[in-house]
């Protein structure tokens, strides 16, 4: 059973790179994480309120877990080239009809299909990208893609406090809904380009057959990785609404807490990705649930300026890292199902960023405050914590098989 290898041209890679940071820049930052610094002023405009922005994210948090399910149905190369396309194309027509309704109603309707979206687009793109560098012998350049997110982050803020005072309601996600689309067909077109073999194959040339994804390995650091998804998913969506509440109105944290998340998240993957090679995927995996706790301890200790800065801090380095460092444990414990173990770990992980926002909705209603909310994101994060030490290095599970 062989993994056929090649060596990556440096131009070609770097495009490789360059188009996965893309994509991953138009669903998951211009489609979903724009939803966080826009809250603050779709509420202020009174399109919604803190609690109806909680259910619309909720809906959107669902989709991206259909998304994902879907995804380990469609995991092979071949099925991706004809998926992704599709889920493109969906994410820019439902960002385009967000410019156009009001109704809570309708815009969680619309957050639910871009979430289908972007959770397809989140699982095949990295695997997809993994797969054709594995083949090449440069594994460690997977975590480059994930560069996208950060810029991405950055860039809606600028876009949503650069247009602040020029639109409102419904017409404050035209910057992202136009940006979206030179960005998202180029990309798309690239990324279908790539050479990647239909699945691991043997000798004779016959595909290995998919095994059970579930083992003594993959659980513990399944269960890791849903902590995982709760725990940043609270600072990630209420940041600044937490801020806007806790701090005077003007205050440069109030657009700043989000921009600081961004600039951070930017160069994580770099570090994360090089840390990991250097120390070991799963050293470097335990680290950052420690960092991540810390990170959302700290809003909670210091409902101020301190703690948002730090929570912004902490958290903003590490969540992507988190990604990158456990699809690359997956893939070095099971190798021959790459992009099916990241959709089903990705789907876990939508699973508990879902309950995030429905449980802070439940905990508003019934009185409570978004700093208390938070605490269930560092019970999340120790629990991910927890379970990391449980995983086991690839070369040891391996030896024992």
């Amino acid at each position: 059973m062989t993994e056929h290898r090649s060596t990556a041209n440096p131009a070609n890679l770097l495009w490789v790179v360059v188009a996965g940071a893309t994509i991953l820049l138009v669903v998951h930052a211009l489609g979903r994480f724009i939803y966080t610094p826009l809250l603050p002023y779709l509420v202020g405009d009174g399109q919604l309120t803190a609690s109806d922005g909680a259910s619309v994210a909720t809906w959107n948090y669902l989709g991206y877990l259909i998304g994902a399910l879907l995804a380990i149905r469609w995991y092979r190369p071949d099925q991706i080239r004809l998926t992704l396309p599709i889920a493109m194309t969906v994410h820019v027509i439902t960002t385009l009809l967000q410019t156009q309704v009001e109704p809570a109603s309708w815009l969680s309707a619309l957050r639910l299909v871009n979430g289908i979206a972007n959770g397809v687009v989140f699982v095949q793109a990295p695997a997809l990208i993994l797969e054709w560098l594995v083949r090449r012998n440069r594994t460690s350049a997977s975590g480059l893609v994930y560069v996208g997110v950060g810029v991405g982050l950055l860039l809606s803020s600028f876009l949503v406090s650069g247009t602040a005072d020029l639109l409102t309601g419904p017409a404050r996600w035209w910057p992202a809904a136009l940006l979206s689309i030179p960005l998202a067909a180029w990309a798309t077109w690239y990324l279908l380009k790539l050479d990647v073999p239909a699945g691991l194959q043997r000798d004779d040339g016959s595909f290995v057959d998919k095994g059970p994804l579930l083992d003594r390995a993959s659980i513990p650091l399944f269960l890791s990785y849903a902590g995982a998804g709760l725990g940043y998913i609270l600072p990630m969506t209420f940041l600044p609404l937490l801020t806007k509440t806790q701090l005077p109105e003007g205050h440069w944290l109030v657009d700043g807490s989000w921009l600081l998340v961004a600039v951070v998240t930017i160069p994580t993957p770099i570090i994360w990705s090089y840390l990991g090679s250097r120390v070991g995927d799963l050293r470097a995996l335990r680290l950052n649930y420690l960092i991540q706790f810390l990170g959302a301890l700290a809003v909670i200790i210091w409902p101020d300026p301190r703690g948002i800065v730090l929570c912004a801090l902490l958290v903003g380095s590490t969540f992507v890292g988190t990604v990158l460092l456990t699809q690359r444990i997956g893939r070095a414990l099971h190798p021959h199902q790459g992009p099916r173990l990241s959709a089903a770990t990705v789907a876990l992980y939508s699973v508990t960023q879902m309950a995030g926002p429905w449980l802070t909705r439940q905990w508003l209603d019934a009185g409570g405050t978004l700093v208390g909310a938070f605490t269930l994101g560092a019970i999340a994060l120790g629990w991910g914590l927890f379970f990391a030490l449980f995983v086991p290095r690839a070369e040891d599970w391996h030896a024992r098989r």
